[in-house]
């Protein structure tokens, strides 16, 4: 038995494809400005935390998206929140490698349906 010959597929909307593969190659990153960043008085004895667990799920977040060392990861959230006209300021390296230890950072996996 002879196997059946592939299926040829031809593209008839070229402006429309060529869209489509510039779309395939965004990147969106949300950033809520009422977030609040900086942490809030715990009433614990010690140093109190200067930035929220929240401003720190955001870091590791990235770190782990792009496979990023802490000091990197550092630098690109202080460019995304250059970029979002956001005046806030960005955990150093050695707060994200504090934190960590006490945050568990889950990404939901979204697997794409159909194609």
């Amino acid at each position: 038995m002879s196997k059946p010959s592939p299926a040829r597929y031809r593209t008839t909307n070229w402006s429309s494809y060529n869209a489509s593969l510039r779309k395939r190659g965004a990147l969106l990153i949300w950033l809520d400005k009422d977030m609040a960043w900086r942490a809030m008085p715990d009433g614990r004895p010690g140093r109190p935390a200067v930035f929220s667990d929240a401003a720190i799920q955001y870091c590791l977040s990235i770190k782990i998206l792009f496979k990023l060392p802490l000091r990197q990861t550092a630098g690109m959230v202080a460019s995304l929140l250059k970029l979002a006209g956001l005046d806030w300021p960005v955990p150093d390296f050695s707060t994200l490698c504090r934190r960590q230890k006490t945050l568990a950072v889950q990404i939901p996996i979204v697997v794409p349906t159909g194609r």
